[in-house]
């Protein structure tokens, strides 16, 4: 049985939807039993509960074969890490009591650091986490910056006419769609082809710079003078609250920032054919971007 964690997001569903594709058993878990139905309906079995119940989750990894793991984004919580923690306990405890072998893991870019990366650095704990687990064997994925990021930025291109953030505007970094990422970890997960404590860069097509991603998605609706604009941390921190962010999610995009700025976060990544996807940016643009902007 294949387990799917986050199995209705953009990774998720798309590596679940592969799986029943191929023939295989796919068990999704999921909060809400209306968000899997179309998944069930293709022949996935529902585990609907929470991530942060241990003994939910241990009745549901129970017949893994491999796990599909991940840390759904929540956007309303006043401590990051903290609810990072609560599901990394969770999963630990879970995973140990169900025996599981063998877990593919949504990472990221920058999960070699404990401290300083915001939100990345709880990526790594839980990748420190997973690696205490005697006879589990983890593949962590550690992918780039999500294309579908690029989405948040819509009103303040509509209301400023800019693009703006404390990324300095020459920090090249991989860009990712999630399809992409899901692709190779379907790879994975039907070849089983990974031991030990493993991983591999997620790493798009290519790497940018905010500027050339702004000007990429200004081309496709229709500003090609769209200008990024570097924001002093405290008035990118103003920014976000302003847009709604809590105050701990503003916080932990200013630390990984930070660390992309000062090039930790890039430590351990060469951009090479075995890291390439094939989804461009200019692809994005064009034909999806553009469409959750407005552009006719």
């Amino acid at each position: 049985m294949y387990i799917i964690t986050g199995a209705t997001g953009n990774t998720g569903k798309r590596i679940s939807e592969n799986l029943l594709a191929a023939g295989k058993s796919v068990k999704v878990i999921s909060r809400s039993a209306e968000k899997v139905a179309d998944l069930v309906s293709k022949g996935a079995v529902p585990a609907i509960g929470d991530l942060h119940d241990a003994v939910f989750l241990t009745q549901a990894f129970a017949d893994a074969t491999v796990v599909y793991l991940m840390i759904p984004p929540k956007w309303d919580v006043t401590d990051w890490i903290a609810y990072q923690r609560e599901i990394i306990a969770a999963y630990e405890q879970a995973l140990t009591a169900a025996k599981v072998s063998k877990v593919v893991l949504l990472s990221s870019q920058g999960a070699h650091l404990l401290k300083g990366a915001g939100p990345v650095s709880g990526l790594a704990e839980l990748e420190h986490a997973l690696a205490k687990i005697a006879g589990l064997d983890v593949l962590k994925l550690r992918a780039g910056y999500f294309m579908e990021n690029f989405y948040g930025n819509i009103d303040m291109i509509k209301h400023a006419g800019i693009v703006g953030a404390s990324l300095h505007a020459d920090v090249r970094f991989p860009v990712v769609h999630t399809r992409d990422i899901a692709e190779v970890a379907t790879r994975h997960l039907l070849n089983l082809d990974f031991s030990g404590q493993t991983h591999v860069f997620v790493g798009g097509a290519a790497d940018l710079t905010m500027q050339e991603l702004t000007t990429v998605i200004g081309k496709a609706i229709g500003k090609p003078e769209l200008q990024y604009i570097v924001f002093p941390e405290a008035d990118a921190r103003a920014g976000m609250l302003q847009a709604g962010l809590p105050e701990t999610i503003a916080d932990g995009y200013l630390q990984l920032f930070d660390a992309l700025n000062k090039g930790t976060y890039q430590e351990g990544y060469v951009r090479t054919p075995a890291v390439t996807t094939p989804t461009t940016a200019e692809w994005f643009a064009e034909n999806e971007f553009k469409y959750a902007f407005g552009t006719n």
